[in-house]
């Protein structure tokens, strides 16, 4: 491992330097990077292009922190909409954001309409048919949808 990051934390970094506004996130990721490499040593021999493999975590890296920074800026300017007396604790609003990122990453993997279909059933209370013709769908692929999302939902509850 020392050798690995020795020869590739600098490259690592000036990778994601280049495609990151600020060289704070980009030594995170690259921290992350490696911490992830840290997680599954039994990789490390087998690795026979590092830099594709670290390149290819890191890029999953940056979606996870853009998918979470989209999801807090939604969730904080749904808050600021909120008349003062209605806006929850900022403890609340930090056990919310969790939740919701938690949700977020339960649900990741999903094609994009079978995660809309489960947070329109879920969140807003959408019945099946009120979810078909807001997505244009018919009212099988929602229950369709809806037992995927269920069971993959399911399924990641029961990872350790």
């Amino acid at each position: 491992m020392d050798a690995l990051y020795q020869d590739h934390h600098a490259w690592l970094l000036g990778w994601l330097r280049r495609r990151l506004q600020h060289a704070d996130n980009a030594a995170d990721l690259a921290h992350d990077t490696f911490v992830q490499l840290l997680g599954r040593p039994e990789l490390i021999p087998t690795l026979r292009q590092p830099r594709a493999w670290l390149s290819s975590v890191a890029k999953g890296l940056m979606i996870d922190r853009q998918r979470r920074h989209k999801l807090e800026i939604a969730y904080l300017q749904a808050l600021a909409s909120l008349p003062e007396p209605e806006a929850p604790s900022a403890e609340r609003q930090l056990i919310l954001l969790q939740t919701l990122m938690q949700i977020d990453a339960m649900l990741d993997g999903l094609p994009a309409k079978v995660r809309m279909a489960f947070l329109l059933s879920r969140l807003e209370g959408m019945s099946y048919q009120e979810i078909a013709h807001h997505l244009g769908i018919s009212l099988s692929s929602v229950e369709k949808y809806m037992v995927k999302a269920i069971r993959h939902c399911y399924l990641a509850r029961l990872e350790p």
